[in-house]
């Protein structure tokens, strides 16, 4: 390789991409800037399952703001799936065009909310003690625990005050992490 293919156009590109890469592939929090980045992304195989995304995953992208993304995050938490860009345009009230750059990093999974493999996330501010002991991980006594503190104390704004509250161990903590929602 001779020192000219160094400076050819495609190559300078290549190069100059490369920190790029890098923090794609290391920053899960890094913010995509525009539309070639978005390509750069899916390239490296970064997606955001739209069914599964949170705020945080939203914000990767360009142009959606914080209010967006919270209102995405509660309607999928609530159990609305979106199946394509246009249930996506819809529910933010864009027009699709302006989500097109915005596709190749978007994948739209279908979750089936019957099957024993799909976990089904329950908000320990508003269930009962039988929802709660149906948690794989939560006895009758911590279930029970659970809505009398928020009886007691009100709502839970999070996992980490739901664990302080009722003095949980790290682990239970952890695995209580999926099946909960604030």
């Amino acid at each position: 390789m001779g020192i000219s293919d160094w400076f050819s156009p495609g190559r300078l590109s290549a190069v100059a991409k490369a920190p790029l890469r890098v923090k794609l592939l290391n920053d899960p929090y890094y913010r995509l800037q525009s539309n070639e980045e978005v390509r750069l992304a899916a390239e490296l195989g970064i997606y955001i399952d739209v069914n599964q995304a949170g705020v945080d995953d939203w914000l990767r992208l360009p142009g959606l703001s914080i209010h967006q993304a919270r209102s995405l995050t509660a309607l999928t938490q609530s159990g609305v799936q979106l199946h394509c860009l246009e249930d996506l345009a819809a529910a933010l009230g864009l027009p699709l065009q302006r989500l097109r750059p915005l596709e190749p990093v978007l994948k739209f999974c279908y979750y089936d909310a019957e099957s024993i493999c799909t976990i089904r996330q329950i908000s320990p501010n508003t269930a009962s003690v039988e929802t709660l002991s149906q948690i794989p991980v939560v006895d009758l006594f911590l279930a029970r625990a659970i809505v009398q503190n928020r009886q007691t104390y009100g709502a839970y704004r999070s996992l980490a005050d739901l664990q302080k509250r009722l003095s949980l161990p790290g682990q239970l903590t952890a695995e209580l992490l999926h099946y909960l929602h604030f």
